[in-house]
């Protein structure tokens, strides 16, 4: 396992990324907190999934099924109880100290719900520091720090303070810390969580755009449907485990052009699966279908709806 390539600073250019997204595999990841002498609290109880490179992923579930805590994991800022978390290739959870310090300054950019932001910094400077981390000489990271910027819309605002700039425009300059250098995968937290409709649109459309544009690996923890239904697949993390799995269009059938077509494509959809449920009870009374052949389409059916009345209850219907 080699970061030599990632932590040398001569791989940053001022104007472009040569890092594209890389596999991610998570196996067995078992993740038990300890509360005192005798109280274990499970967060993960077996997670499996992977992520292909260049893929934007979306993992929701409600509050405490264990979200944060696999994105920490597989950011290298927590360590699983057991089982594997594996990030090109590095099995992040054998890194030593220095080795995960590297690999969280290089291999894995982190946007958090808060922005993380530093507030006496101007937004340059903000991008600036995980360059200074690099040792990134000053005119590069200047000439980098103000691209990126650009790229998230951010030209006008480079010499603008957190507290200056509203919630989209601060996790628009989050994104682009994370961006910084270059890493193959990009972690985001609940990104939209704190912001409005307008700015978690184009934060979401953002992140997407960023991903097929530039080839990064992008998973995003969220509770917001907006977000989930415009990325490539959505994993359901239920009490530590991932229960079911679907890409949008198996969901939707078609993309929604706004908050008010979303809720009204769910409903629609769960209308649809329902009569198909009602369709297959009927060919089983009839014998038109065996069994087993049951079995499989109603479980199938009825965890995409159950996928979908979770994404409108999160819309608040």
């Amino acid at each position: 396992m080699d970061l030599s390539k990632y932590i040398d600073p001569s791989r940053i250019k001022p104007r472009e990324f040569s890092t594209k997204g890389v596999n991610v595999e998570v196996r067995d990841l078992v993740k038990i907190y300890r509360v005192g002498k005798n109280i274990s609290v499970p967060a993960l109880r077996g997670v499996n999934f992977t992520v292909k490179p260049g893929e934007v992923v979306a993992i929701m579930g409600p509050s405490g099924s264990g979200k944060t805590t696999l994105l920490n994991i597989i950011g290298g800022v927590d360590k699983p109880t057991s089982g594997v978390a594996k990030v090109g290739d590095f099995i992040v959870n054998e890194l030593d100290d220095y080795m995960l310090e590297k690999y969280r300054l290089c291999y894995v950019g982190y946007i958090f719900q808060s922005f993380n932001l530093i507030p006496v910094l101007t937004a340059l400077e903000n991008v600036e520091l995980p360059l200074i981390a690099l040792n990134v000489p000053k005119e590069v990271r200047v000439e980098r720090a103000k691209w990126l910027l650009e790229i998230v819309g951010l030209s006008d605002k480079i010499h603008h303070k957190p507290y200056e700039m509203s919630g989209g425009e601060q996790q628009r300059v989050a994104i682009a810390v994370a961006l910084a250098n270059d890493p193959p995968l990009i972690l985001a937290d609940e990104p939209t969580a704190e912001l409005d409709t307008r700015n978690a649109y184009n934060i979401i459309n953002l992140l997407v755009e960023l991903s097929k544009k530039f080839g990064k690996t992008v998973i995003v923890s969220t509770h917001d449907p907006r977000m989930a239904v415009r990325t490539d697949r959505i994993l359901r993390l239920e009490d530590g485990v991932i229960v079911y799995e679907y890409t949008p269009d198996q969901l939707l059938l078609t993309q929604p052009r706004s908050d008010a077509d979303l809720v009204s494509v769910i409903k629609t959809r769960i209308a649809s699966i329902e009569k198909e449920i009602a369709d297959l009870v009927d060919k089983l009374r009839r014998n038109e279908i065996s069994v087993e052949e049951f079995d499989a389409k109603y479980i199938k059916l009825r965890n995409q709806a159950e996928a979908l009345r979770d994404l409108l209850r999160t819309t608040g219907q």
